[in-house]
């Protein structure tokens, strides 16, 4: 069994639609795959309808904008239930602030000499309820402004760069156990990337596992062999589950391609295990 436990559409920032999202995980060979969009759970219904169809088991989920010790942690949340008031009401939160910065961005790239709109924007981000930099960054590429997504995050648009405005998000302390009361399960989401490992060590982990976290995503691309080491070697002491996906996000990633990173079907059991109904 073939289980991609990561992945992302055009509802968030991905470059397909939910529906051909799960039809290509198929024709990957995967038996199952979860769709974790930032912050938003749109795309859950085409999803299941295309998964329904393809014969593949379709785990909803999403990716949640949290902070840790002043740092951007990314949350992956499975099977919460998309009605539940308190969850709903704090990704409405999230998403605003997503909404507000874009302008921001916008107006910080401008004074620096880039010549881009919001309208630019609004033509990637399509019907995303999540937008955001990937999106600015798309429009900065269709611009000619830089050659990828990659260029336009490493030159403008991350922390300390000329276009980079911070925004709301929650704590990870508060989202952990609002998505265990909502009946979902909680997953790290490379937790050892993009700068967190500073803030998520083994005494960070242990104390996030008392909140309810359930897992940590090990195998992933932005993770070295020997960083997949030490994490398993901590998920191991700390009785937490191990995850690996793709963090496909269509044609806004290279080196993410749909099952290029796995989970164990045992450990995907483990993880089912903790759902609530």
């Amino acid at each position: 069994m073939r289980i991609d436990l990561h992945t992302h559409s055009s509802a968030s920032d991905g470059t397909d639609t939910p529906g051909d999202l799960v039809r290509e995980a198929a024709a990957a060979g995967l038996d199952v795959v979860a769709l974790t969009d930032h912050d938003a759970m749109s795309g859950w219904d085409e999803a299941q309808q295309a998964a329904d169809e393809a014969g593949i088991t379709l785990v909803p989920g999403l990716e949640i904008s949290t902070r840790f010790h002043h740092r951007g942690v990314h949350l992956l949340g499975y099977l919460p239930d998309p009605t539940h008031p308190p969850l709903v009401r704090e990704l409405d939160r999230i998403l605003e602030g997503r909404t507000a910065r874009t302008p921001a961005i916008v107006a910080a790239l401008r004074g620096h000499g880039i010549d881009i709109s919001e309208d630019d924007v609004r033509r990637e981000s399509g019907g995303s309820v999540a937008a955001g930099r990937p999106h600015v960054a798309d429009a900065l590429v269709r611009r000619g402004v830089v050659a990828d997504r990659t260029e336009a995050f490493a030159t403008l648009l991350s922390p300390g760069q000329p276009g980079y405005v911070n925004r709301y998000a929650s704590a990870l302390e508060e989202m952990i156990p609002l998505v265990a009361a909502a009946g979902g399960v909680t997953v790290l989401a490379h937790p050892w990337g993009r700068g967190s490992r500073s803030v998520l060590d083994a005494g960070a982990l242990a104390a996030l596992k008392d909140l309810g976290l359930a897992g940590i995503e090990v195998d992933h691309q932005d993770h070295s062999p020997v960083d997949r080491a030490e994490l398993r070697a901590l998920a191991r002491d700390l009785d937490l589950v191990v995850t690996g996906s793709s963090d496909h996000h269509g044609l806004g990633k290279v080196d993410h391609d749909l099952g290029v990173n796995t989970t164990d079907p045992e450990q995907y059991e483990r993880l089912l295990s903790l759902v609530r109904p």
